[in-house]
């Protein structure tokens, strides 16, 4: 697994990092729109953003004296891939799995 994909999962497995990437995932939003929903300052929410887009998880672009964030569709692709990839593997060990239970069975 290369740095992106762990930085990613990293990043999502904090529950307010979660949050604000789920907000995202439903419309952009600015910093101040995510901290007036979240039970934590404005800073903090940057800072969770930050993380975010250093994993790849979300984009900004600049609107006026703010900056816009929204889930960033590549990053997500990165993850649906991850994510394909296990259940690919574990649909694959259950085939065998069950397999091998019916050769034993006869």
């Amino acid at each position: 697994m290369d740095a992106y994909h762990t930085d990613a999962w990293a990043a999502l497995g904090d529950p307010t990092r979660r949050a604000i990437f789920e907000r995202l995932a439903t419309r952009p939003s600015a910093v101040g729109e995510l901290a007036n929903a979240l039970p934590i300052s404005r800073p903090a929410v940057s800072q969770h953003l930050k993380v975010l887009k250093d994993a790849g998880l979300v984009v900004d672009r600049p609107a006026g004296n703010r900056r816009i964030y929204r889930v960033d569709p590549a990053g997500v692709a990165h993850l649906r891939k991850e994510l394909d990839r296990f259940w690919s593997s574990a649909l694959a060990a259950f085939k065998v799995a069950a397999e091998h239970n019916e050769e034993g069975d006869s």
